[in-house]
This record gives C-alpha cells, sequence and structure tokens, in this order.
C-alpha cells in the first residue's frame, strides 16, 4: 500500500531553517514528480515547490531563492530545504506525489515560524 511519512516540521524562529522529508514507499509505479503543497489557517492550499523526475524544479514565488527542493538518487524521498523562514511560512505543510499509478498525499507536518 503507498505510503508518504513526511517529517522534519516544528517551531522556529524568523529567519531560521528547516528541513522537511518525504518517504515514499508501496508505490510500484514510475513517480513523475514530488512536491509539496502548504496551506495556512483561512487560506487556500498553494504549491510551495515540486521536483520532477527530470531533476527540474519549479517553486511558488514567494519562496524563491529561500527554499530548495531535492530528492535521493531512488527518486523515493524528497526534501524541502526552507531557509530565511517567514512568519507568512506558517502552515501545515503536505507532501504530494504523482505516478503512473495516481497521486498520493502525507498526511501533513506542522510549521511554526514564530519568535
Amino acid at each position: 500500500q503507498a505510503q508518504l511519512v513526511e517529517s522534519g516540521g516544528g517551531l522556529v524562529q524568523p529567519g531560521g531553517s528547516l528541513r522537511l522529508s518525504c518517504a515514499a514507499s508501496g508505490i510500484s509505479s514510475t513517480i513523475y514528480y514530488m512536491g509539496w503543497y502548504r496551506q495556512a489557517p483561512e487560506k487556500q492550499r498553494e504549491l510551495v515547490a515540486r521536483i520532477l523526475y527530470t531533476g527540474s524544479t519549479n517553486y511558488a514565488d514567494s519562496v524563491k531563492g529561500r527554499f530548495t527542493i531535492s530528492s535521493d538518487n531512488a527518486g523515493s524521498t524528497a526534501y524541502l530545504q526552507m531557509n530565511s523562514l517567514k512568519p507568512e511560512d506558517t502552515a501545515v505543510y503536505t507532501c504530494n506525489v504523482l505516478s503512473t499509478g495516481g497521486e498520493y498525499w502525507g498526511q501533513g507536518t506542522q510549521v511554526t515560524v514564530s519568535s
């Protein structure tokens, strides 16, 4: 059974860093991309970053230059390095994977940026 396990969320001060991980297991089909979405209270969910199987990446304008998405050689674990965090980055971050066999979502991890 497909499963996405996220880790790395937490509380950090403004200007700090966090690294999120998303480990995919049980996905037998080819992964097309892995990405992260976030949703803050009373706001719509938005795409934060995505990495395609080719290695190509794309980012939300609000995180460009601060966040970096990467994956391991197997393409089954994605990482989101978040630097220079701002209070407006506070949200639940959820891993998303699209494969030839379907789309999958993680359970979400809370990121809180506050002094």
